[in-house]
């Protein structure tokens, strides 16, 4: 059978729950402030376009290193067979936004 408990113990428990309830609302209070809704949704936003930034930014760089690895030979010479296309590719674009500035003016 259980102990039974003098009123003194009845009333220190209560008086701890009440402290717990308090510690709990006072909790509540703070995570359900409007500024603290805010400040976590901000902070959830900035790290997924954090992420997306890191992804875009490996992606990029995966990109580049192919590009640069497919313009030269395995021993670092540079294979002007791709490199001359491609330079002429990047002057034609060049020249066309150049034409294109130049008509809108």
């Amino acid at each position: 059978m259980p102990e039974a408990r003098t009123p003194a113990q009845i009333e220190a428990d209560i008086v701890r729950r009440r402290e717990q309830l308090a510690e709990t609302l006072d909790e509540i209070g703070v995570r359900m402030h409007p500024q603290t809704i805010i400040g976590d949704a901000k902070a959830r936003v900035a790290s997924a376009v954090d992420q997306t930034a890191g992804r875009a930014f490996v992606a990029v760089n995966r990109l580049v290193t192919d590009v640069r690895d497919g313009l030269r030979h395995e021993d670092g010479a540079p294979r002007f067979e791709r490199i001359l296309p491609v330079a002429l590719v990047a002057v034609g674009v060049v020249g066309l936004l150049v034409a294109s500035s130049r008509r809108k003016r």
